[in-house]
């Protein structure tokens, strides 16, 4: 699609645009309650959906017209739903939805079908997710190239960037928290589905990486944006743009290839190490950092003891380990009662192997996706933490690497997880990062409360995997038995 092509078919005349029919939610509000919980990204599992709150609405592409033209609808949308948990912003999570319609989609397009409206602007067309749609992708690529903006969205492209037109569109069908399209093998583009206001972390961190002249992360090429209601507040990340690293070995298949075959990855992990260090300096370096002391620590360990407290009673199994457990926090919260202090920067806040991409020519690693875990509150993941809380998690992805496999429980696999894990810190020592050993106290507390986040993950979304975190939390816990080391 040319770009001329592109910007005539945005352009939309209000007795067409079925965004300001007052009945559009309502009469997709009956298909949207059978769909969305059905999908990975819903964040509202085990609580009753009771209904929806239009925020915005876009039309992309006429919803309305005739022949094999599809339309494409943006919206935000707040799900209503019982019993919010503290975490939940006020009236319900919002979600964003790229919704294509059409008269009769063709058949290959099932899969992504959420139904036909029965009223409203889009009676008598099918509905469907139109990320799953390579003709829409395609769109969205092509509003990328064009900066601009369309109702409440906003296009935005770095000016040094090309993105070629008519790269081929590939959705990515595996199921995670957000949706990815992949175009040639030049770029991927993230779709952002739970929405909070304000600037994403994987649009904020690689743009201050890219700055800084860190190779270690894609620097995003274009994104797209709600505008702020008000001139002084922060546009909403809804996607973003980045190179591709076609070719790439994902860190965690390469983990489990080494475990399968008995291989040594103590090269691989310390190579890490090295990467990791360079992106927490290049970031202190870049953003704003902080120290934490005394009211900071305390904070931050009660926060853990109530995630600890919270997971104790969703999940029964962890409930003998909660007093032993509670020392590597009450241990945390003791090295600010006794004067000591810990610097806090911005961080990758999810690290784990499946977010590292090793390149086939040199053995060179990156770190992607920096959104952080979708699942705290936007305001919290942008907030400067100790860098040692990144490491941990790493520490945690080599555990349940040697544990997932068929050769979990063997005494050989258990080696290569201690081996590898003290790799990865001795790498990221040698690479200018503080010695993460040097900090015993920081270091349990936080792989403490990320095996308990673990075990609540696993207890909700993969239950033959609880065994992976609770042998951590077994281990941990001795930690805390008295005469333990």
């Amino acid at each position: 699609m040319s770009d001329t092509a592109s910007t005539r078919a945005t352009r939309l005349t209000p007795d067409r645009s079925p965004v300001a029919a007052p009945d559009l939610l309502s009469s997709l509000a009956p298909l949207l309650a059978e769909w969305v919980p059905r999908q990975r990204w819903f964040a509202g599992k085990g609580r009753l959906l009771t209904g929806f709150t239009l925020v915005a609405a876009t039309e992309l592409l006429p919803c309305t017209g005739t022949g094999s033209t599809p339309g494409l609808l943006q919206l935000l949308v707040r799900a209503q739903q019982s019993a919010p948990p503290s975490r939940t912003p006020a009236g319900g999570d919002c979600y964003q939805l790229l919704l294509g319609t059409h008269p009769a989609p063709p058949p290959h397009l099932a899969p992504a079908v959420v139904g036909r409206p029965t009223g409203g602007p889009l009676r008598g067309r099918t509905v469907y997710d139109a990320l799953l749609d390579n003709r829409l992708c395609a769109l969205l690529l092509e509003r990328l190239r064009v900066p601009g903006r369309i109702g409440a969205l906003r296009f935005c492209r770095e000016p040094d960037v090309d993105i070629p037109s008519g790269l081929p569109a590939r959705p990515i069908a595996v199921e995670q928290s957000n949706s990815s399209i992949v175009y040639g093998d030049t770029f991927i583009l993230k779709v952002f589905r739970r929405i909070e206001p304000g600037v994403n972390p994987d649009l904020e961190l690689p743009r201050a990486l890219a700055g800084a002249k860190c190779a270690r992360v894609p620097a995003p090429a274009a994104w797209f944006e709600a505008a702020a209601p008000d001139e002084a507040g922060e546009a909403t990340t809804l996607g973003v743009l980045q190179p591709f690293l076609a070719g790439s070995g994902d860190g965690w298949q390469l983990a489990l290839n080494a475990l399968a075959v008995r291989a040594d990855f103590t090269c691989s992990a310390r190579a890490l190490g090295h990467a990791t260090a360079e992106v927490h300096t290049a970031l202190a370096q870049a953003l704003p950092t902080t120290e934490l002391r005394r009211p900071q620590l305390d904070a931050i360990a009660a926060q853990m003891n109530e995630r600890l407290e919270a997971t104790a009673r969703a999940v029964p199994v962890l409930q003998p380990y909660r007093g032993r457990l509670r020392t590597a926090f009450d241990a945390l919260a003791a090295m600010g009662h006794d004067g000591r202090s810990w610097a806090a920067q911005r961080i990758h806040g999810d690290l784990h192997l499946g977010q590292t991409l090793r390149s086939v020519e040199g053995g060179r690693w990156a770190l992607i996706d920096f959104e952080g875990e979708p699942a705290r509150p936007l305001a919290e993941r942008r907030r400067p933490q100790p860098a040692i809380r990144d490491v941990a998690a790493m520490l945690r992805s080599f555990d349940y690497a040697a544990r997932s496999g068929p050769a979990g429980s063997d005494p050989w696999a258990l080696e290569w997880a201690r081996r590898t894990r003290a790799a990865y810190c001795l790498g990221y020592a040698e690479a200018g990062g503080l010695d993460p050993r040097s900090a015993p106290e920081l270091m349990r507390a936080y792989e403490t409360d990320k095996a308990v986040y673990e075990v609540l993950y696993e207890a909700r979304h993969r239950p033959d995997w609880l065994a992976v975190p609770m042998a951590a939390i077994r281990r941990l816990a001795s930690c805390g038995e008295p005469g333990s080391g």
